[in-house]
């Protein structure tokens, strides 16, 4: 039992997909926070050049 501890303790993997998947929730987060706050001005953008390319 006590080198399965140990080992458990050794290894890192878990560790670095755990901090790989808070990073991409947190950069999906900020993605969809952004997309919330500016969204309205990204779609009269377009639809300004729409008007201009018809």
């Amino acid at each position: 039992m006590r080198s399965v501890l140990k080992r458990f303790h050794q290894e890192e993997d878990g560790a670095t997909a755990i901090e790989y998947a808070l990073l991409a929730s947190g950069i999906a987060a900020l993605i969809a926070t952004a997309t919330f706050l500016l969204g309205g001005r990204i779609r009269t953008v377009f639809n300004r050049l729409a008007g201009l390319i018809r």
